[in-house]
């Protein structure tokens, strides 16, 4: 027979899957989070759940060994890591004082202190060379490049670019998109990138309903077309523009993004309109991007600062 902890578990993640609308991964990832801890601590009851259970899985998880990384372990797990299952925790226990559950209070869970997260950004330069790496007008290259410039131009997250079918209205400047959470937002489309996108699926001869797909040498022109690019297929393709392009530093999908989000605020973008155009639920995450506008502000400060003197 199930424990208590085991069925209210359960009830708890029902309830985030169905009336939170989380994604199975959430649910898996909060259930495998939840698991530890109760394994660890010996949970029964939701009662059972205290300040020194919590402390004693704190010391565990700042203390277990981090993911092997080429071939090397690191030392422990990372501090954001360990938020993840804090998170889970903190969420879970909100959960049961929402229910009249009697437990821990969920304020008693404060997270680990992270350092400030260093983005990964390549220069204007860097950026052009990247988006004109494409050079042919081959099927393959007319792809890439329409992969590269929807990118650059909506600030799409790398699953939501998978997720397209063929069917955009490219006679209009945006198209909505489902993100994360299940949230719908609008992105908007620049002419380079619906001009890119025409020259692509002009040359498309196939039937998939895939906005990109899978290209090899001998199924280029079948009618059926390949399956939709997967989010790592499309990971390898922007490694290998980045390579071709001669750009040192590592260039991932969601680098094109950061370049997205610090065009816009470098060129007088607010930071609430950055937020709604990448789909952060909450500003905080945004506000990762406002450093970039320290440039602009040193010129300010030597420009006007004491001009008196």
């Amino acid at each position: 027979m199930a424990s208590d902890i085991e069925k209210t578990k359960r009830e708890f993640l029902e309830h985030i899957e169905i009336e939170k609308g989380n994604s199975l991964k959430t649910v898996t990832n909060y259930d495998h989070y939840l698991t530890q801890f109760f394994d660890f601590a010996k949970i029964k009851n939701p009662k059972d759940i205290s300040d020194d259970s919590i402390r004693e899985f704190r010391l565990f998880l700042n203390r277990k060994p981090g993911v092997r990384v080429r071939g090397q372990m690191s030392s422990t797990m990372k501090r954001n890591t360990q938020n993840y299952y804090l998170i889970a925790l903190r969420v879970f226990l909100k959960y049961l004082m929402k229910r009249g559950i009697t437990s821990l209070s969920p304020d008693r869970i404060e997270l680990a202190k992270i350092k400030e997260r260093h983005l990964d950004l390549i220069s204007v330069d860097e950026l052009g060379r990247l988006l004109s790496a494409p050079s042919d007008d081959s099927l393959k290259s007319l792809r890439d490049r329409a992969i590269l410039e929807l990118f650059f131009s909506t600030g799409l997250r790398l699953s939501e670019l998978c997720s397209l079918n063929r069917d955009l209205d490219l006679s209009k400047d945006e198209f909505s998109i489902r993100g994360k959470g299940e949230k719908v937002r609008v992105v908007f489309l620049s002419e380079t990138a619906k001009s890119a996108i025409r020259a692509y699926l002009k040359k498309r001869a196939d039937l998939n309903e895939a906005l990109f797909i899978g290209l090899s040498p001998v199924k280029e022109k079948e009618e059926k077309g390949e399956s939709r690019l997967t989010p790592r297929s499309i990971e390898r393709i922007v490694k290998h523009y980045a390579i071709k392009a001669g750009i040192s530093k590592k260039v991932t999908p969601h680098v094109i993004r950061h370049s997205f989000a610090t065009d816009l605020l470098q060129n007088g973008a607010d930071i609430r309109s950055v937020q709604m155009m990448l789909g952060h639920a909450n500003i905080a995450t945004t506000q990762i991007y406002t450093h970039i506008t320290d440039k602009q502000l040193r010129e300010v400060h030597k420009k006007f600062h004491s001009k008196k003197k």
